[in-house]
């Protein structure tokens, strides 16, 4: 979701969904054509590419590729949001408008890789340039190796999701470093119409879904128009967040078997300092790792140990002079085992 500057991360529960899931959407982009380079090349080589892989790919690829206009429900707990979701393919490319229907006025308005964030109560639009995949997309990153680390299988029993019949897909984990998931993907058009958050016993963390669904040439493409017209609203642009290295720096962060990194930027915070964030993923989930130097008059405000809303779990502890906040949508025992092993070894300085 596409969200306004990062705060104080002592203050990174306030954000519920918003920063776990921006963590996530940080990497999705990568996801659709990897994968149709891991198939050609799988092809090139004679190698037949893993069939579930390969599903996942189609699930991802029809949330890009089709025209669909709909209403879906977030739910976590007693906890229930409602979103209009309306994305078309034309001559110019991709785009998508995302109106929230409860709680504060909000729409999203894509075109490609830029982002219009739409806020009423303020008249501002704040302007993202990146790819914001959500639902119904699903896959985070490289899927070529999913199945070392998860069980994916395709159910032949068909469901039925907005009216449209779906076929289940349920991912289960491996180990108990992750969650697992279950799917069920329209039969005509593979597009994602139901996933589930599940732990290990099968229970349910969230979900979302669509309630209602017009696809193809039933959508209207005049759904993509905002529902205020910005015409003398404030314009602000979202600032660019330059790369850092970590491991430069005298970080040691062990990333959990199967997570690889993803990217490391550096995110403005005050006047003077700023915070690091590292991105992990498998794929399907994702882990941000944030660093910010330790202030002791706000120590209160920081999430010290384990907190949990949901599926995003979030652990905050001290390392030397530094805050560390890892977060994501994983068993709490992952984030509590990454920031333990996580070390800072001061560089030597230069002769």
């Amino acid at each position: 979701m596409a969200r306004a500057p990062a705060p104080r991360l002592g203050r990174a529960l306030r954000w519920r969904r918003g920063a776990g899931l921006a963590a996530l959407t940080l990497v999705a982009a990568m996801a659709g054509a990897h994968q149709r380079a891991l198939a050609a090349e799988g092809a090139q080589q004679g190698a037949a590419p893993d069939e579930t892989v390969m599903l996942l790919a189609r699930i991802q690829d029809a949330a890009r590729q089709l025209d669909y206009s709909g209403v879906f429900a977030y739910q976590q707990g007693e906890y229930i949001e409602s979103s209009r979701v309306t994305h078309v393919i034309d001559g110019t490319g991709s785009r998508e408008r995302l109106e929230v229907l409860d709680g504060q006025p909000r729409e999203y308005l894509r075109h490609n890789d830029t982002v219009q964030c739409l806020i009423p109560e303020k008249k501002t639009v704040l302007i993202e340039r990146r790819r914001p995949d959500r639902f119904p997309g699903l896959l985070l990153g490289d899927a070529s190796r999913l199945p070392e680390h998860y069980r994916i299988q395709a159910e032949s029993k068909l469901h039925r999701v907005a009216g449209r019949q779906c076929r289940v897909v349920r991912i289960e984990p491996r180990d108990d470093r992750r969650y697992g998931y279950k799917l069920c993907a329209d039969t005509s058009t593979n597009l994602l119409l139901k996933a589930q958050t599940v732990d290990r016993d099968r229970g349910v963390i969230e979900q979302v879904s669509f309630t209602s669904l017009r696809l193809g040439a039933d959508v209207d493409p005049a759904l993509l128009a905002p529902g205020w017209s910005t015409q003398d609203w404030k314009v602000v642009e979202a600032a660019e967040h330059p790369a850092v290295d970590l491991a430069r720096q005298g970080w040691r962060i062990a990333a959990p078997p199967g997570f690889t990194q993803v990217m490391q930027v550096a995110r403005p915070m005050g006047r003077r300092n700023s915070v690091s964030q590292l991105v992990l993923s498998d794929g399907l989930a994702a882990i941000s790792v944030f660093i910010e130097p330790y202030d002791g008059s706000l120590a209160g405000d920081h999430p010290r140990g384990l907190m949990r809303r949901g599926p995003i779990n979030v652990y905050g502890t001290r390392i030397a002079d530094f805050w560390v906040t890892v977060l994501g949508e994983v068993p709490p025992a992952t984030l509590e085992q990454l920031a333990a092993s996580t070390e800072y070894v001061p560089l030597a300085p230069a002769q």
